[in-house]
């Protein structure tokens, strides 16, 4: 029996991003805040490796007050109902994460393009492992259904929401 290496998240150095096109003219970037991430492994490639994450959705930050509060209401996250969106792997091939998404109540099956950037040792002696992982889902196949066109007919949010999420893992001992 293989035993598995427990890999926790450095938050200090990651981030959970994504991009939303706004009115189709510009894009709009935020991130979580709030988050925990955990990984384990049976080997240093991290092939068939689990990996589970989950973030506040109340943490979310666009560095825009109005657009966060109307984020966390009804229209989008709903973050005192569902206050956590969670993500849980089914497969990784070292260059495809599969898993399942659950933000509100709906879990979807989405894929992450990964570069996995290897293992290294910090100058305090812990192993750390980093990540870079970038995707596409449709908000509105989680309920996040809010629209609205301006006078001159441009889609105030896209539909489309880019996933930029860099992590680094502590190996735990």
């Amino acid at each position: 029996m293989t035993t598995k290496t427990k890999w926790i998240i450095d938050t200090a150095h990651s981030e959970i991003g994504f991009k939303v096109k706004h009115m189709m003219i510009s894009t709009v970037t935020g991130h979580f805040e709030n988050f925990n991430a955990t990984a384990e492994s049976n080997n240093d490639d991290f092939i068939d490796a689990d990996f589970n994450f989950s973030a506040q959705t109340a943490s979310i930050n666009t560095k825009n007050g109005d657009r966060d509060s109307h984020l966390k209401s009804d229209d989008f996250f709903n973050a005192e109902k569902y206050p956590e969106l969670v993500f849980k792997s089914t497969s990784f091939d070292g260059e495809i994460l599969v898993g399942n998404l659950t933000i509100r109540d709906i879990t979807k099956e989405i894929k992450l393009d990964v570069d996995f950037n290897g293992i290294a040792i910090d100058p305090y002696g812990q192993t750390k492992a980093g990540f870079e992982a970038t995707g596409t889902l449709n908000r509105k196949d989680f309920n996040l259904t809010w629209s609205a066109v301006t006078e001159s007919g441009n889609i105030v949010v896209s539909d489309t929401v880019k996933l930029i999420i860099n992590i680094q893992f502590i190996k735990k001992v």
